[in-house]
């Protein structure tokens, strides 16, 4: 079997390369059961790349994401690297492969597995069959724009500048991506930002809307501000289905809406950049969860995000729909099993580790492919 697909693993630091274990053998599992040929080659990133190569992200690491057909990553940080200078912290490898690679949509699903309802925070009837998918813009906004600085006064007062700017392209494609995606789901977009106050959120309103209009009739667009979609995701998260929004309330209202699911241990997400000459896009996948470095080493990680963003890659970068949709079964069914890991523990259910947790997916596996 010749491989046809080329995934570059970057495993990261605490509990990335235990979560990344699972995804490797699942991606053997796809050579041998389904003759799916992927080559696989390994990289550094985070504190691992730091101890290693003196850096969170090398030059090489970041040319052989270019060539690869899709990056998958697991997590960087710890508090090992904490007292580094900010530039050359773990989080900053982050930073440089969506900046390097241009990847300026991040896809956050924000989705309740039924098995999982009384988890949420929220009443279960609140969110079950949740299914929400925020595209977060990723590389503008406050987090990027220029001046940026903490200014030391004459008096000794200090003052810090953040600049938040962004230019019609920059809004366009993003939208473009929710717009697309839309078309493959409800159809509906609510695009949030804050266009009483900020400037930049009423270009933001007005060149989504435009874009709806000219290229996308068949989507249903709203609008709605932050503050607002922040308070609806706790009393009504089903109304929406994509949200559209910026860098920074991107950043936080995902990680509102990944709390209505029970548990960061269960979401995964993409980071998708433009096709490039070869008709590829440059994307690299990641589970939200963090490196969560007190429990690395353990055996107590949920791999199952790790495994929902390998169907994520499946789906987004090589249309294999069919395959994406197996893993994504076959996490729900090991769920309905009564498995779980301590993230999600429950009383009367099974608790196992992050290998009988990858196990029995490959056992769900099985009995799919059968």
């Amino acid at each position: 079997m010749t491989p046809t697909h080329k995934l570059l693993l970057l495993p990261g630091d605490g509990i990335g390369p235990e979560v990344m274990n699972e995804v490797r053998r699942v991606i053997d599992w796809m050579g041998m059961r389904r003759d799916v040929g992927f080559e696989v080659a390994d990289g550094l990133i985070g504190g691992a790349a730091i101890d290693a190569e003196g850096t969170p992200l090398s030059d090489e690491t970041v040319a052989r994401a270019k060539e690869s057909d899709a990056v998958l990553l697991g997590a960087v940080g710890g508090p090992k690297w904490d007292n580094l200078e900010f530039d050359i912290r773990p989080e900053r490898g982050l930073l440089r492969i969506r900046k390097d690679l241009n990847l300026f949509a991040n896809l956050r699903p924000a989705v309740v597995f039924a098995a999982l309802a009384d988890a949420s925070s929220l009443k279960a009837d609140l969110v079950r069959d949740l299914d929400i998918l925020i595209v977060r813009e990723l590389t503008g906004g406050i987090y990027f724009g220029k001046p940026s600085s903490i200014e030391v006064h004459a008096d000794g007062t200090r003052r810090g500048v953040n600049t938040l700017v962004y230019t019609t392209p920059e809004i366009r494609r993003v939208a473009r991506v929710a717009f697309e995606l839309a078309r493959m789901r409800d159809r509906r977009v609510c695009s949030v930002d804050k266009a009483n106050v900020l400037e930049t959120s009423v270009l933001w309103r007005e060149e989504v809307q435009r874009l709806r209009d000219a290229n996308y009739a068949d989507i249903e667009l709203s609008h709605m501000y932050v503050d607002n979609c922040a308070m609806q995701l706790i009393r009504d998260p089903k109304q929406f289905d994509i949200i559209l929004t910026d860098n920074m309330f991107g950043d936080i209202l995902s990680d509102e809406a990944s709390m209505l699911t029970g548990s960061l241990g269960m979401l995964p997400s993409a980071c998708l950049g433009d096709a490039v000459a070869t008709g590829r896009r440059f994307a690299v996948y990641e589970p939200v969860h963090g490196s969560a470095p007190d429990i690395a080493g353990q055996g107590l990680a949920n791999p199952l995000a790790a495994l929902l963003t390998f169907a994520m890659a499946l789906r987004y970068s090589f249309e294999m729909i069919a395959d994406a949709e197996n893993i994504e079964t076959a996490c729900h069914d090991v769920l309905d099993e009564g498995l779980r890991t301590a993230d999600i523990m429950e009383v009367g259910k099974n608790q196992v580790s992050t290998s009988e947790m990858g196990a029995a997916v490959l056992r769900a596996l099985d009995r799919l492919a059968t």
